[in-house]
C-alpha cells in the first residue's frame, strides 16, 4: 500500500497550484502544476515497471 500512499502524497501536493491557476489564473502555479505532472508521469513509469518486473516473476 505503500505506492499508492506516494501517489495520494503526490497527487495531494499539487492541489493547491491547481487551484491557483485554474480558478486564480496564476501563471507561476501553471508551471508547477507542469512540473508535478512530469513528476507523476516518470513516476507512473517506474510503478508500471515495477508492477510488471513483480507479475513476470510469478510474484
Amino acid at each position: 500500500m505503500n505506492k499508492y500512499q506516494e501517489l495520494h502524497d503526490l497527487v495531494t501536493s499539487m492541489a493547491d497550484d491547481f487551484e491557483k491557476f485554474y480558478d486564480k489564473k496564476n501563471k507561476a502555479a501553471g508551471t508547477r502544476v507542469r512540473k508535478g505532472m512530469q513528476d507523476l508521469a516518470v513516476w507512473a513509469k517506474s510503478v508500471r515497471a515495477e508492477v510488471q518486473n513483480m507479475k513476470n516473476e510469478g510474484i
